[in-house]
């Protein structure tokens, strides 16, 4: 099957933070992406490329096509309780997530809201979500079922949490073990899915569980590794007392060989260096996760560190939901640029943009496959709306780079500007279709 989209695309070629004069994106004013059975076959100017005999391509007008963005750290299970108010991270943990986890053990359940949340990241714009599911094997069942119903990239997993937390939300080493195998074996590599071994954090998992979370990865090819590293001084000293023997919170992981390539660890706010040079050397990324660090008063992630260094890490962006409190990544890169400036350093919108798209398919070791708009590469592609409401189309009119019409709508635009969102080249959400629109509402 083939299909074309004829309007405007940006896509990122090179890296923004390594150097902000160099050339690092392509931007075609009238451009053309040709599609074949999910994957783009050809994209470049419309007025140099011959169309297939026959295709009438779909014309993007008064919008701007991008790479689908990428939500590298979320909890589906939190969707319930996204907005949640007043507390810090371990407090948030006891009061409302713990609760809230219990219910993943109702098949039923666990798909509605798997459902419901992956409506609401298309809505967003993200076309590859990598979140933890709960300690329950229905919640990832339930979860993977609905993404390949839709034919999603996207990664997910069992959380591992054999201690520190309720009864009903344990299990055992063994168990822990047992299950994420199992379920791995069932949907890593199916379709366009990928596991990932969810330690929660390492407070929440014994040694034993530890040890056997770093036999799955050396067992299981390909698998991702996910869990949290140093997002508040209160869990670092948590850990502290609980692995007197390691020199920090990231030696935890390492010595249980989870620390390399598709290891993905949330926030990471709080490093020494020994552990920057250690994630940069290792080829572990860390996921920035700008709404749900304010929102829980976490703190201030060091991107320049982290992207502007000797030794950079890769990053890629996540909302964490439900701490998060927006699934768009518009909002997401917004706050990530407030938090750099109240570190006294600044990012660019093409630099926001990069993060949100190529930095991170990157970041998670996807970019053969998402990530740009180029031959060869997944047509997961978002569509940007430059007016999407009155204000937005008042100050675009004033705006005089594309550069400045993009931090326009990282800064005012939300979800509202994302107009339509494609899935392996098929229309997945349309924000101006109201027969689509009314059969996600039933969901």
């Amino acid at each position: 099957m083939i299909t074309a989209l004829r309007g405007a695309y940006l896509s990122y070629t090179g890296n923004p933070f390594e150097s902000e004069d160099a050339p690092c994106h392509r931007f075609e004013s009238d451009g053309l992406i040709v599609i074949e059975n999910g994957v783009i076959s050809h994209a470049g100017a419309y007025d140099q490329t011959d169309l297939p005999a026959g295709v009438v391509p779909e014309q993007i007008r008064d919008g701007l096509i991008m790479p689908g963005f990428i939500d590298a750290h979320v909890h589906y299970p939190q969707l319930p309780i996204i907005g949640a108010h007043g507390k810090q991270l371990l407090d948030w943990l006891d009061h409302y997530v713990f609760p809230t986890e219990q219910r993943y053990d109702d098949p039923a359940f666990a798909r509605s809201i798997a459902r419901i949340f992956l409506r609401e990241e298309l809505r967003a714009g993200v076309t590859t979500p990598i979140t933890f599911c709960t300690v329950h094997p229905e919640s990832v069942e339930a979860y993977f079922e609905e993404a390949a119903r839709l034919g999603m990239r996207t990664g997910a997993g069992k959380v591992l949490m054999d201690r520190n937390a309720p009864a009903a939300l344990r299990d055992t080493a063994q168990s822990g073990y047992d299950q994420s195998k199992a379920l791995a074996s069932r949907w890593h590599g199916r379709d366009r899915l990928f596991y990932a071994i969810t330690p929660r954090f390492a407070p929440t998992s014994s040694a034993a569980q530890l040890e056997l979370a770093g036999a799955l990865r050396r067992e299981i090819e390909g698998v991702y590794l996910q869990t949290h590293l140093a997002e508040t001084h209160a869990e670092i000293a948590w850990v502290r007392q609980l692995f007197p023997a390691r020199r920090d919170y990231l030696d935890v992981y390492d010595h249980y060989g989870l620390v390399g390539p598709r290891c993905l660890f949330g926030h990471a706010i709080h490093l020494n260096e020994r552990e920057w040079r250690r994630l940069a050397e290792s080829g572990a990324a860390i996921v920035h996760c700008p709404t749900s660090n304010l929102f829980l008063g976490s703190g201030l992630f060091n991107l320049r560190r982290a992207m502007v260094s000797a030794n950079p890490v890769r990053t890629a962006l996540g909302s964490d939901i439900g701490a998060g409190t927006s699934f768009s990544p518009l909002a997401t890169v917004a706050e990530a640029y407030k938090i750099a400036l109240l570190r006294g350093e600044s990012l660019t919108a093409h630099q926001a943009f990069y993060l949100a798209t190529l930095g991170s398919a990157r970041a998670i070791d996807q970019d053969r496959h998402i990530g740009a708009i180029e031959a060869g590469k997944d047509a997961d592609l978002v569509v940007l709306d430059f007016d999407a409401s009155p204000l937005l189309a008042a100050r675009q009119r004033f705006a005089d780079s594309l550069e400045e019409r993009l931090f326009v709508l990282m800064t005012i635009g939300g979800e509202r500007v994302v107009r339509a969102t494609y899935v392996a080249g098929r229309r997945c959400y349309d924000r101006d279709d109201r027969a689509y629109v009314a059969a996600a509402a039933s969901t």
